[in-house]
């Protein structure tokens, strides 16, 4: 791949144009469910770790409080989760599931085989699919790892 200052040639087009390729297949899944992506995400944060501090999400989504904060609120808002002040230190809002929010866990469970399968029309290759989420997985870490060596 060259270095010149074509288009195709940017890691950057490419993971863009993916991303928002990806959401767009995300789209007509999460809708029944009333969520968007980031509240998808969100959602799944929170179903792998309920009762979590605002910052713990925000670091676990790499989102900013300013993303997060209206987020949480239309979550809270759905009735899928509650904020709370911690009581061991009331500077830390901490987000609690909902009975409603542990419920839709259960309508949600269809998503990642439908995303694949809207992405990988026709028989699923679960080797291939785990290659390139094993390649995304890799690059990933790389980054992150190069952003905790800046911060």
């Amino acid at each position: 791949m060259g270095t010149s200052l074509k288009l195709e040639h940017q890691i950057c087009f490419k993971h863009y144009v993916i991303s928002k390729e990806i959401i767009r297949h995300y789209k007509p899944l999460l809708e029944p469910l009333g969520l968007t992506y980031t509240g998808y995400i969100a959602m799944l944060a929170l179903w792998e770790e309920d009762e979590i501090s605002v910052k713990r999400l925000s670091e676990r989504l790499y989102l900013d409080s300013g993303t997060l904060t209206p987020l949480l609120k239309k979550l809270e808002k759905q009735g899928l989760l509650v904020r709370r002040r911690s009581t061991k230190d009331e500077r830390v809002v901490d987000l609690f599931l909902t009975e409603d929010g542990k419920n839709l866990k259960r309508k949600a469970k269809h998503v990642p085989m439908k995303l694949i399968e809207s992405i990988f029309p026709g028989a699923v290759d679960e080797a291939a699919v785990e290659a390139h989420v094993a390649t995304l997985d890799q690059l990933m870490a790389l980054l992150v790892q190069d952003r905790s060596l800046r911060d």
